[in-house]
Formats: C-alpha cells, structure tokens, sequence
C-alpha cells in the first residue's frame, strides 16, 4: 500500500467510525487534495464533512481548534507545514494550551496534518522541517511517521487521541509502496503515540532516523553490512512524546549512536536525542562520541545540485557510521 492509501484509508475508517471526524482545508474536497490524500471522501461524505477552505491558514486553523473545543474531531490540512507558520498561534496557544489552563475542562481533539519538510526544488520558504519547532511545546503531540503501517496505525490513533496532534507527513514518501500486514489491514489498526519502531535489529552501531530518512538510514545498513558492520535502525515514529527508553536500550547494546534528521542542525530533534542521552545512564556505554547528520545550516537552495547537498542522502549516513566505528577520518 502507498503511503497516500494508507493516510486516505485511515481518514475513512475514523470517518465512518466517528461522525463528529471531519477534514477541512485547502483543496481537500472537489479537488481531492492537492496531493490526493484526501481522494473520493468528499463523494462519500459530502461537503458538511470535507469541507474546502479559502486560503487562509489563521482563519482554517483557528476554525478547527474551536471545532474541537465545542466536541467535534477535525482534520485539519495544511498544504504544506510551511505555510502553518500562518497558524501557528492557533496550533501553539490555542490548541496546545487550553486543556492546561481550563484546568482540564476543555479537551482539544484535532489533528494537524500535511506535508513536512523538503520535497524537491521549491525553494527555502517550502522546505523547512517543523519536528523540532512543534515537538518543544508541551500539550502537543508530534508525530513523524515512515512507512504506510506508520500512517495508518498512528493517524487513526492521532485522530482518537483527546489532544491536539501535530502529524508530519513526507511528500517524497506519498507515492512510496510498503508491505502492510494482515493486522494493519484491519478497521482497529491503532498504533501507540509515543513509541520507537526497530527496523532492523544491530549490535555495531544504532542509527535513528524520522520520516524519509529511515529509508536512507536502511539503506546505509545494507551497505554497511557489506562490511560486516551490524547496524541497528531505530524509527522514532513520534517527536512528542519521544521513546528516550527504547534508544537507550539500543545504545547500551550497540555502545555507538547515530542520528538522521533532514531539519536544521541548531536545536534539532538529533540535539535533543544526544542531550538526554548524555544525561542519562546510556552515556556510560558510548566508546564514541553521538553523531548528527542532519540538513545543512543554510535556507533550502533552490538551485537543484546545491539542494542536493542540503540534505543526508545514504553515502553520507554511511560516511559518519564509519567515523563513529573509528574506520575512517
């Protein structure tokens, strides 16, 4: 199943499960979203629960949070996270907030949703990664799923979870096929907010990666193991709250830790994850320093070779594994 399936499968099922889940934004209706994830739910739902939005992610925003705050559970879209930036008061102070300051009287149900991070050749103001600006508010969830068993499971979870859900999504990845089991299938699929996935098993070296970069990551355990280095990838799948336990149980295992992002290096989820790992127990079991591989610090070119060079690909995860395992410079 594509990734695009997989999101627009767990939007149905909590639709037809729920009928206080409904999706807002732009172009989600009669154009089937601008990237399709939203196909064929206007036909089935009709335009009181896919609604199209003018282009205005304050007004849109806002109308969701207090969608929420009177029962209702949207969806709410954003074409891309960048343009959330015109949201972000609404997603911070209003959806964030108000559970904590009610006292715990008025629950906030949303889900945010939309493409994070960069695509391909759209420029600086297209191409940021919002994990670690969202991931630092308290009373926000965050998740950054991979595979099309991420979508799913941890979508329909975001969408019953009483709190307000930043869901980062990866236009690269949306026409990307996975293997779906036999229980992801099912309409009760949910899988729990706040935990790693271990991809693949290692005791060399961990390697932990969101979204687009586990591919990468993946991949450069393949040819890692070509040498006969056995590298282990952990798939956060979630920001907020971040499963701290589960790296470092691997970093105990494997005594080296990598860490894969395709946001900026300054305050990133890759800084957060080797703070606390250097504040814990696990720091006593590195023989290497905790490395960062992450975008370039510089607004996204749009000049397609030097965009190229902004981000990790798999020859460099590969390049600082080795660092870290003292077999190169």
């Amino acid at each position: 199943m594509t990734v695009r399936d997989a999101l627009n499968t767990a939007m149905e099922e909590e639709m037809l499960r729920d009928e206080n889940v409904f999706i807002l934004g732009e172009e989600v209706a009669r154009y089937n979203g601008a990237y399709k994830v939203t196909k064929g739910l206007l036909d089935k739902f009709g335009e009181k629960r896919v609604v199209d939005t003018p282009i205005t992610e304050m007004g849109f925003g806002g109308l969701a949070v207090g969608a929420a705050l009177a029962g209702l559970r949207p969806i709410c879209e954003f074409m891309t996270f960048n343009f959330s930036m015109q949201a972000i008061d609404q997603i911070v102070n209003s959806a964030g907030k108000t559970y904590y300051m009610s006292g715990g009287s008025h629950p906030c149900p949303v889900v945010f949703r939309g493409p994070n991070g960069a695509a391909a050749g759209v420029g600086a103001q297209h191409s940021q990664d919002y994990a670690a600006w969202y991931g630092q508010i308290p009373g926000l969830k965050v998740i950054s799923p991979w595979s099309a068993e991420d979508c799913k499971g941890l979508l329909k979870a975001a969408i019953r979870d009483p709190n307000p859900v930043v869901f980062l999504e990866n236009e690269m990845l949306y026409g990307v096929t996975f293997p779906m089991s036999a229980e992801a299938m099912s309409d009760n699929f949910l899988l729990p907010i706040g935990k790693c996935k271990v991809e693949r098993e290692g005791s060399d070296i961990t390697i932990v990666a969101h979204s687009k970069m586990v591919t990468h990551s993946l991949e450069a355990a393949d040819e890692l193991a070509k040498e006969g280095v056995k590298a282990e990838v952990v798939n956060l799948r979630s920001i907020r709250p971040l499963d701290i336990d589960t790296i470092k149980k691997s970093v105990k295992k494997t005594n080296r830790l990598v860490i894969v992002e395709g946001g900026f290096p300054a305050f990133g989820v890759g800084s957060e994850i080797c703070a606390r790992i250097v504040e814990s127990e696990a720091f006593d079991y590195l023989d290497a320093p905790v490395e960062r591989v992450t975008g370039a610090d510089v607004p996204t070119p749009y000049s397609a070779p030097l965009e190229a060079l902004a981000f990790p690909d798999t020859p460099l995860i590969v390049k600082v594994a080795k660092r870290a395992l003292y077999r190169s410079n």
